[in-house]
């Protein structure tokens, strides 16, 4: 991969975590239940990323591009395995944050705490990278550590209690973590924006599945919350997570997570934007996640590396 490629993917990725920061803000004020709020948004994302496939295939195919025999919103067997495997991770972490938010306690600063202990991702991505014999540079590692310092001042506003949601948020990011290292796994042999949309219909059947064992689903619950629904599967489902996966095509998966992690900086600023004043511990936390990422590509741009 070279240098521009890796800047372009970290720039798809920041987009990414802008729109996911954004959509936190909306996704707080959904009253829908969890499952039912992960099956309306990921069937709203396949359902947006559909046209845009078959404009894809229709330009290509008149292009060149593909046979003529090609069929229009086809899919190879590794799309399908890949999209079934993405899915069903991430259906698994997001599952497991909605219910790790849902058992913190009223004054247990569940925003704040969920948010940090998801984004250790940031850490669990280059500790794996390990286990598979995978390196990363002397400049990531800081970059982790920098990250993750920020990231316990901007989220975790008081003392850090533990309670048996942490466990639960702690395996979901596991789950993303997972849900990295898989996009990574099938990425170079497979069209991005079709993972994207088959990983949004395996997620959004499983929360349909769920919905009905565990929920009481309500048309006008959901009507009532077309909005951030709306939001959160045009863009943070259509959109972002479509980014992700094209832009870790082009990016280390560590530098990838530390991007990402961003996410919990842009949703600070959007609350700002509605009136929500920032604290010096805030803005320390900021400074220090946005540090991280510039430390994040000073290796690429001193030398090539190996992918993570």
């Amino acid at each position: 991969m070279n240098k521009k490629s890796n800047i372009k993917g970290s720039l798809m990725l920041l987009l990414a975590a802008f729109i996911w920061g954004s959509t936190f803000v909306a996704q707080t004020e959904a009253k829908t239940e969890p499952f039912t709020y992960i099956a309306c948004r990921n069937f709203i994302g396949t359902l947006v990323l559909l046209p845009v496939i078959a404009t894809i295939d229709i330009f290509s195919k008149k292009k060149g591009l593909l046979p003529r025999d090609f069929k229009v919103l086809s899919f190879t067997k590794k799309e399908v395995l890949g999209g079934i495997i993405c899915g069903c991770v991430l259906f698994t972490a997001a599952s497991l944050q909605q219910y790790g938010i849902f058992l913190y306690p009223a004054d247990g600063a569940a925003a704040g705490k969920s948010g940090f202990i998801t984004a250790l991702y940031i850490v669990l991505v280059p500790i794996a990278g390990l286990f598979l014999k995978k390196k990363a540079g002397l400049s990531i590692w800081i970059s982790v550590a920098v990250a993750t310092v920020g990231m316990y001042l901007l989220c975790v506003k008081s003392g850090f209690e533990v309670h048996y949601a942490d466990l639960i948020l702690f395996i979901c990011a596991i789950g993303f973590t997972a849900h990295i290292l898989v996009i990574d796994k099938f990425i170079p042999f497979v069209n991005g924006v079709k993972l994207s949309a088959l990983q949004f219909l395996v997620s959004g059947i499983l929360g349909f599945i769920f919905m009905f064992i565990f929920e009481n689903p309500s048309i006008t619950a959901i009507l009532n919350d077309a909005i951030p629904i709306l939001y959160a599967g045009l863009l943070s489902s259509g959109v972002a997570y479509t980014l992700q996966i094209v832009a870790q095509k082009n990016t280390n998966p560590t530098v990838a997570s530390v991007v990402m992690s961003l996410e919990s900086v842009f949703a600070v600023l959007s609350g700002a934007l509605f009136g929500e004043v920032m604290s010096g511990r805030e803005i320390v936390g900021c400074v220090l996640m946005f540090t991280a990422v510039i430390l994040a590509q000073i290796e690429f741009k001193e030398k090539s590396v190996n992918k993570i």
